[in-house]
């Protein structure tokens, strides 16, 4: 798999809109750095399997691991309130935009929705 693990330490390269260390914000700024983010847990079986949807598909997301992340616990709130739901991961932005979780990324896939997101977000050139 072809993807780009970002360590925790290297997020404060991330452009600064304010000194704000809300949660939320962190991720927007994180979401907007790359065409394709997911929000991942290193042991989670599902973000594995969204990371090698996107592989395959010739995507190379930025992934963020926010169990080695030390303000993770943080990050995992603040996307369990973002995707209004149980599972904080994996939570995939394409964009800059929230696409959502599997269940998501999987029903834009099967209808066709998730290549033209894809191409508008000039993660795919196809």
């Amino acid at each position: 798999m072809h993807y780009q693990t970002v360590p925790y330490n290297s997020y404060n390269h991330l452009p600064k809109r304010s000194v704000a260390t809300d949660p939320t914000e962190r991720i927007e700024r994180m979401a907007a750095a790359s065409a394709v983010v997911i929000f991942s847990m290193s042991t989670c079986c599902m973000c594995h399997a969204v990371k090698r949807l996107f592989c395959s598909m010739g995507v190379n997301p930025t992934v963020y691991e926010i169990d080695v992340d030390p303000k993770g616990t943080e990050l995992e709130a603040a996307l369990k309130r973002m995707l209004r739901g149980d599972s904080a991961v994996p939570a995939v932005f394409i964009g800059g935009k929230m696409v959502g979780a599997m269940d998501s990324v999987m029903a834009a896939h099967i209808s066709g929705a998730l290549v033209p997101l894809l191409k508008d977000a000039g993660a795919l050139w196809l």
